[in-house]
């Protein structure tokens, strides 16, 4: 594998890079270097999480809505604004996503105590026995798959990734579309 000036053999984002600078050298592409190394890390992180759900018949998205229910704490209830917005879905995603996991057995919807007009999203009993068994493996994946970076640098990395999320979100919050390709 070739080797870029620091040492460290070159990625695919950096072929990519390499690319650029012949085709357009007038062309500052650097931001393409972190935010292609992120989409193509948050793409193979997603094929492996999606093998490891996969074990026990879950995806990506049934995990996560299991495990904000139960997150939330007993009783294991949210209502599905709640719900969909934590998960960053709309309602109509939201309300398909809730039949399949509902013809599943994981949850359940029950009447909400406060308004009569609506229903709450709970964890069943079989949900609940599912998701605390597939946390510990996604954890424990998730650490595998972290095994390749040293401590300081894996809490270095977790720190600019905070970073570049808070000025992400407080740019989504001021109606900024910044980000474009």
């Amino acid at each position: 594998m070739q080797k870029k000036n620091s040492d460290r053999p070159l990625d695919a984002v950096d072929l990519i890079l390499q690319q650029w600078a012949h085709e357009r050298p007038d062309l500052d592409a650097s931001p393409m270097g972190p935010i292609g190394r992120i989409k193509r890390c948050a793409a193979l992180l997603e094929q492996e999480m999606d093998a490891n759900f996969a074990q026990f018949d879950l995806s990506v998205w049934e995990f996560d809505m299991l495990a904000t229910l139960r997150r939330s704490g007993v009783p294991y209830c949210l209502s599905p604004t709640e719900l969909f917005s934590t998960l960053m879905v709309t309602s109509g995603t939201m309300t398909h996503r809730l039949k399949r996991l509902e013809a599943s057995g994981c949850i359940e919807r029950i009447p909400n105590q406060q308004d009569a007009r609506s229903m709450l999203v709970q964890l069943t009993p079989q949900g609940l026995a599912l998701i605390d068994v597939v946390v510990e493996v996604h954890v424990k994946k998730e650490r595998e798959l972290l095994a390749g970076l040293q401590p300081s640098a894996l809490a270095e990395l977790d720190a600019h990734l905070s970073a570049l999320l808070l000025s992400l979100e407080a740019d989504a919050k001021r109606g900024g579309g910044g980000a474009a390709s």
